[in-house]
């Protein structure tokens, strides 16, 4: 599946993109706000992830530039189930933070996610990375008041993660600011 915005291109992974996605993710600073990614972050970790099997109602993008020859990784977005519910999570390589990409590519998701039925999405952030939090506001996701421990494999502990949900079918004529 693919998807365009406005700047992006949201496309699968193909292994081929290991080298760029490690060129893009290997940064502790990334890595430190992910619940998923070890670190260090290491090549065989890319290889990993573009060679995982994809459910077709829980996409993950990579995000790329058109235009670009597609080679050049600027982040990841993407759909997983939870115990409680379909998560939305992404990370932007840091040269790209601060332009919107990550607003942009969560606006994109959520259209996906409705045309493929999802009712209700989740999210969170570290308290530590309020930089997320503004994204899921804008993106029209609501604070639960929640704070739960979440583990980061990248710091190796639990964190204090702050939760969030949207309901599509309440917002579906709700059109998210694309704000910086």
């Amino acid at each position: 599946m693919f998807h365009v915005t406005e700047r992006l291109l949201l496309r699968p992974s193909w292994p081929e993109d290991a080298d760029a996605l490690f060129g893009g993710i290997a940064d502790e600073c990334v890595v430190r706000n992910l619940a998923r990614a070890p670190w260090p972050y290491l090549p065989k970790h890319a290889c990993e992830f573009v060679g995982r099997d994809q459910d077709p109602r829980l996409p993950n993008f990579l995000m790329t530039l058109p235009g670009d020859d597609g080679s050049r990784i600027i982040g990841s977005i993407s759909l997983g189930e939870t115990d409680t519910g379909v998560e939305l999570g992404y990370w932007i390589a840091r040269p790209f933070w601060g332009k919107g990409f990550a607003t942009e590519a969560g606006k994109g998701l959520i259209e996906v996610a409705r045309l493929l039925g999802h009712r209700s999405l989740e999210a969170g952030h570290f308290l530590d990375n309020p930089a997320s939090g503004r994204v899921l506001r804008k993106l029209g996701f609501q604070p639960t008041g929640k704070v739960a421990k979440r583990h980061s494999c990248g710091r190796g502990e639990a964190v204090d993660c702050a939760l969030y949900r949207l309901d599509l079918d309440e917002n579906a004529a709700m059109t998210p600011q694309l704000a910086a």
